[in-house]
């Protein structure tokens, strides 16, 4: 209460300040140093003890770039399970204490515990209930046009409900964060109240990547936290030039031999097309059984074969073990009049 004034010397300032004799506080001081560097040209910057910077710029333009990544894959994960449009995208990207961080969390969330098999430690990811209702609705067949958000926990079908959720997320972050080490991501605690969770003392620095979800007439955060003693063994491979030097040095044989052995297990529709012709409305109408619809394709020529709709081969009527078969004889070219 010392640093308080009173009414007089409120006066005292007001009436300085009316006739301009106050003078500027000096806040130059003096640096001393065994360098001989030129002094004026040195930049002397302001640095708070109690919030150091411990994750370079470049590593954070790193994260958040991996997390754009992680941001897109689960956007499209949620999209399909859901069966409708999600949008997710990095918000902020920034560093605080653990707890700066609690301390800006709703009570109740949900608060999720990540463990890495290849770090030490965990991480936390929160996902608000202006989100999680709207998708447990969506999950048990409701529209979320009304919906009423409730300021309760999760009960435990919900929160078996949101784990689907949650898995995903995590199948989305290995993903991103296999371009810089393979990591294997699991739920090991779910709590609705963050303030009883402490994985880390209260003034460590952690990592907050901040996401925005948006579903139809809906919209919600979710936030990542990565203590940094988490990360510290992989922080060096964080900077901005060597993650995307990995991206840039991948072997397009390599990706392009993975794409194809995926799409080779692809189930595609074959058919065979015998002839075509063309009829009136009233000749269809009046169409009876045994009636014979006459082509001008030769029985004997080949058989157009076309795969998804496309005519793709020529083949030739057959039978094979007692079957009805078609023999490819030939790929269809430009000077095939098909």
């Amino acid at each position: 209460m010392s640093d308080i004034l009173d009414q007089s010397e409120v006066d005292a300032l007001l009436a300085a300040v009316d006739s301009s004799d106050v003078q500027d506080e000096d806040r130059s001081g003096h640096i001393f140093t065994t360098s001989t560097r030129d002094m004026d040209a040195i930049e002397v910057r302001p640095y708070d003890f109690k919030r150091p910077e411990r994750v370079s710029k470049d590593q954070m333009l790193a994260l958040q770039t991996l997390h754009e990544a992680f941001a897109r894959n689960f956007g499209a994960s949620l999209s399909g399970f859901l069966r409708t449009i999600v949008e997710v995208k990095v918000a902020t990207c920034e560093q605080m204490t653990y707890s700066e961080f609690i301390s800006g969390l709703p009570n109740p969330t949900s608060f999720n515990l990540i463990q890495a098999d290849a770090l030490e430690g965990q991480m936390c990811m929160e996902i608000s209930p202006l989100i999680i209702y709207p998708i447990i609705d969506r999950l048990l067949g409701g529209t979320s046009q009304d919906l009423f958000i409730p300021q309760r926990p999760l009960t435990l079908i919900e929160t078996r409900l949101i784990a689907c959720v949650t898995s995903r997320g995590l199948e989305a972050l290995e993903e991103a964060w296999s371009g810089v080490r393979a990591l294997n991501y699991s739920i090991s605690a779910t709590e609705s109240n963050p303030q009883l969770v402490q994985i880390v003392p209260p003034n460590e620095v952690v990592v907050v990547i901040g996401f925005e979800l948006k579903m139809s007439n809906r919209a919600g955060t979710m936030n990542l936290c990565i203590p940094y003693n988490v990360i510290e063994p992989v922080v060096e491979e964080l900077s901005a030039q060597s993650w995307f030097a990995v991206t840039r040095t991948q072997d397009a044989d390599t990706i392009a031999e993975k794409i194809g052995h995926t799409l080779a297990g692809a189930a595609v529709n074959v058919a065979g097309l015998l002839a075509e012709t063309t009829i009136t409305l009233r000749e269809l109408t009046e169409m009876a059984v045994g009636d014979v619809i006459v082509t001008t394709k030769p029985a004997s020529k080949d058989v157009l074969l076309c795969v998804e709709g496309e005519k793709k081969f020529l083949a030739k009527v057959g039978q094979h073990r007692g079957s009805r078969a078609l023999c490819v004889d030939r790929p269809v070219t430009e000077a095939d009049r098909v």
